[in-house]
């Protein structure tokens, strides 16, 4: 049987961003910038990367700043053309989307992450897809979704991204029960949302996922989980108990969980002290904070 190739990817990102209050009134948490990158473009150059042609947004009410993002900005683009400021002119091109390659969809009520994902049903119809939360910011020198792509192409069915964490945080993820370790790669016989004892692994589920179009399927049925939403990982679950088709993928990489304060400052560190251009200033900097800290302890 003959594996679909993955060419859509889908972007929950309705969510109102409260952790980020009082940034969040009135700016997408999205494009909040990690250094001079917004969160959102990190996804979609990772997307990019692994041969994603069509990008779903699901949003929501207060969003058109992020749909902006991705539009044209004919008067800011002469005026650096004529500025002669090629190099940030390369840089702005380089986040716009061509014609017909975005699409956004509205989630008119906040019901998950499964009926997020559901709302997008229509455009994704009968083929796989990526589901990609841009809260996770992964680096690494294959970019997570096509070293995904890439185990796809071997496997088939679904895969979710899947890391070790300690036992004490299971209790914060989708928890993945293990019928088969193959090292990078494990068959799942299980899912368990944030266990709150006696987790069935310390393999988390974060945001990164290939699914075959059977998931919307159950999530048609809106079936409410934990929380009294709709959830993807029941639909992922129910994969396996009727087709036994689902893997979790250990990626190579470093994920930073830029949904909390905490993962977004420290996503800001890793990504300044990787920048050439920034290296030697900042660091500079955070040796100084660092001595004085000390020195006033």
């Amino acid at each position: 049987m003959s594996i679909k190739k993955v060419t859509k990817a889908v972007f929950p990102v309705a969510g109102m961003g409260t952790r980020f209050l009082p940034a969040t009134k009135s700016v997408p948490k999205e494009i909040l910038s990690l250094v001079d990158r917004p969160l959102v473009q990190y996804a979609i150059d990772e997307a990019r990367a692994a041969g994603i042609e069509e990008f779903i947004f699901v949003t929501s009410r207060g969003k058109s700043a992020l749909e902006d993002y991705f539009d044209v900005s004919p008067t800011l683009e002469a005026s650096l053309k004529a500025s002669g400021k090629d190099e940030l002119l390369d840089i702005l091109n380089s986040t716009n989307m061509d014609d017909g390659k975005i699409a956004y969809v509205r989630q008119h009520r906040a019901l998950g992450l499964g009926h997020a994902v559901w709302c997008a049903r229509r455009l994704i119809g009968d083929e796989p897809f990526a589901v990609m939360l841009p809260d996770d910011v992964i680096t690494g020198d294959v970019p997570c979704l096509k070293q995904m792509v890439q185990a796809y192409e071997k496997t088939g069915g679904n895969i979710v991204a899947a890391m070790e964490v300690p036992v004490e945080a299971t209790k914060s993820y989708g928890i993945l029960d293990v019928s088969e370790d193959n090292g990078s790669t494990v068959r799942v016989k299980g899912m368990v949302e944030k266990p709150k004892s006696n987790p069935p692994s310390n393999l988390a589920v974060i945001g990164r996922y290939i699914l075959t179009p059977s998931v919307l399927d159950t999530l048609d049925k809106k079936e409410t989980g934990a929380g009294g939403e709709i959830q993807l990982t029941d639909a992922i679950a129910r994969e396996i108990e009727t087709k036994n088709n689902v893997y979790g993928f250990r990626f190579k990489g470093e994920r930073y969980d830029c949904g909390s304060k905490a993962g977004f400052l420290q996503a800001t560190v890793a990504f300044g002290l990787a920048r050439d251009d920034l290296r030697d200033e900042f660091s500079q900097f955070l040796n100084d904070v660092v001595s004085s800290s000390k020195t006033a302890q």
